[in-house]
């Protein structure tokens, strides 16, 4: 398989759609066939929580370019089986742009496979932008995002009638992310909001450190599914207090799910409406009528 160099830079790719919207955006709903490269979600591991259209779609597959170590190799084993597969691990889009564009063009089937979903810190539209730009369609295929795995090993939701009323999906400070842009504290400082915190394992205590400067409740729950779903998952449950030194003491800097607030322990909620009076509303002139 020959690389040749991509034709456009990137950048350039992804400048060029700004303001543009594509017309596909009409005509296709998620989970539709389409033209192209298709970009599917894998899931949070559990090569099980596939969707029914990755797995269709990987099964036709010559060439998978897969997120390296964050996708489960039993999944590639067991879906991949007939395709090449490729790590994106260490490439960048000059080399993993032209390595799909030239396999498409060929007339082989290409699938961009992403851990999770891609539309949650996935970096997918960069390389579709690029794609695009170079006459290769795209188009993305969702995935089970690691939250709700998450949400599901603890058995709970991750919105609960009067405890939690809003679901943030954010990432701590750090490299990619400057102090400013860090609003952790803010959501947990609502009260009735679940925070799902990624990309963050390594940065838990220096998190939770500055949730107790800013005057956070100590014993607000914390959870940390490491690789939720995976054979080898880990479930660590704590408080802003105390999870920070529970994560360093199980030796995780990395694949954990950090889940903060009220719902972390599904306790405390009401009764929704929707099986009580709600779901009652349109019966009760009935009755009346038979009683009578």
């Amino acid at each position: 398989m020959t690389e040749q160099p991509s034709e456009t830079d990137p950048q350039t790719a992804i400048d060029s759609v700004a303001g543009n919207r594509d017309d596909r955006v009409y005509e296709y709903s998620a989970g539709d066939e389409q033209e192209g490269i298709p970009f599917v979600g894998a899931g949070p591991g559990n090569p099980r929580l596939l969707t029914v259209a990755g797995r269709e779609l990987l099964a036709d597959a010559d060439l998978v370019v897969h997120a390296g170590s964050l996708v489960n190799s039993e999944l590639l084993d067991e879906y991949c089986a007939d395709a090449e597969t490729v790590s994106s691990i260490g490439k960048d889009l000059e080399e993993l742009i032209p390595l799909m564009r030239d396999v498409y063009e060929a007339g082989d089937t290409v699938v961009r496979l992403h851990s999770g979903d891609p539309a949650i810190y996935g970096a997918a539209l960069e390389q579709m932008d690029a794609l695009e730009h170079e006459g290769v369609p795209t188009y993305i295929v969702p995935g089970v995002t690691s939250a709700f795995a998450a949400s599901a090993t603890m058995r709970t939701q991750l919105t609960l009638n009067e405890v939690a009323n809003h679901v943030a999906f954010t990432r701590p400070q750090g490299k990619t992310l400057d102090e400013d842009e860090d609003h952790i504290s803010e959501f947990v400082g609502m009260g009735d909001v679940t925070t799902c915190i990624y990309l963050g394992t390594h940065a838990v205590s220096e998190t939770m450190d500055r949730l107790l400067e800013d005057g956070h409740d100590p014993e607000t729950p914390v959870a940390a599914i490491y690789h939720a779903s995976w054979p080898d998952e880990d479930v660590i449950e704590g408080t802003i207090a105390t999870i920070g030194e529970k994560l360093e003491d199980a030796g995780y800097r990395a694949s954990a799910m950090v889940v903060i607030g009220d719902a972390v322990g599904g306790e405390d909620y009401e009764r929704s409406f929707l099986y009580g009076d709600w779901a009652n509303r349109g019966s009760s002139d009935e009755t009346q009528e038979a009683d009578d």
